[in-house]
């Protein structure tokens, strides 16, 4: 079995994988794209190693902060696990919508151009571009910037069929709630120390891509090199947040067949307990 947990920024995926790979004896694997990297742990709100409950974590810690990782890459790595442990119970979690559709279903990336992309939606291209160059300053509504440039630097040809038999569970929670607990996560982040732990990893990776890109990150970069304040850096963070979480969102209601669950935070075992009616009552 393989369930995908899935949902934007901030509302519990994390502690739902552990529960579900507890109660089905299964396997973690990471479906986002900056827990990939070694060493950014506060910003990308990694799972802890004493939080991981003695169950098998895969495709976490994987890279340098000084090596490239891409979404065909991840693709590769995913499906080598899926094969590999296709005995057990897997569950895999995490907001990078591309990352989960290209592993998942039926895409294929090729070298061609001038590809023809009426197929694709906007917020699809969108992901694309990010997940090539996360640099890249093109507007989500720009479409034609954004299929000049996959015609430049390689596209994905997709397919909406699914190769697995996955279920889909997603976690939500009011909107206005969520922009609160990602702005009280941003705080609590830097209470952890996140600005000391981008100021030790910008030294030792300057020209780091994933450093430059990942929420979190760049803003606090911003910065050390004395383009914006510190409050502002923070600011930036929560306000960049808020906007991913809403294209995390856009993302798993158009692309795939995700059963939602609201968030109960004060009694997560009452969404936990929903999920697994949901889940045995599928099967």
């Amino acid at each position: 079995m393989i369930i995908c947990v899935v949902g934007p920024t901030g509302v519990g995926k994390t502690k739902l994988s552990i529960m579900l790979a507890k109660k089905y004896n299964g396997i973690v694997v990471n479906a986002d794209a900056s827990q990939i990297f070694k060493e950014l742990n506060i910003g990308t709100a990694k799972i802890k190693e004493e939080e991981k409950e003695g169950i098998k974590h895969y495709l976490f810690d994987i890279k340098s902060p000084d090596e490239d990782y891409n979404v065909c890459e991840y693709q590769k790595d995913l499906r080598a696990i899926l094969d590999k442990e296709k005995e057990k119970n897997i569950i895999l979690v995490g907001g990078t919508g591309l990352y989960i559709k290209a592993g998942l279903y039926d895409y294929n990336f090729l070298e061609t151009e001038n590809k023809d992309y009426s197929n694709y939606s906007n917020e699809e291209l969108y992901e694309m571009v990010k997940n090539i160059n996360k640099d890249v300053d093109i507007h989500i509504n720009n479409r034609r910037r954004l299929e000049n440039f996959l015609n430049r630097n390689g596209v994905i040809s997709k397919n909406s069929k699914l190769l697995y038999d996955v279920k889909f569970i997603g976690l939500t929670t009011e909107r206005q709630y969520l922009y609160e607990r990602i702005n009280k996560r941003v705080d609590e982040m830097f209470e952890e120390g996140l600005l000391e732990e981008v100021k030790t990893l910008y030294s030792k990776y300057k020209n780091s891509r994933i450093l430059g890109s990942a929420i979190g990150y760049k803003e606090i970069i911003e910065y050390l090199e004395g383009k914006i304040s510190l409050e502002e850096s923070k600011e930036l963070i929560k306000k960049n947040s808020r906007h991913y979480a809403k294209r995390q969102y856009t993302w798993f209601n158009n692309q795939m067949d995700v059963k939602w669950f609201n968030t109960d935070f004060l009694n997560f075992d009452k969404t936990f307990d929903e999920v697994i009616k949901y889940l045995e009552n599928t099967e």
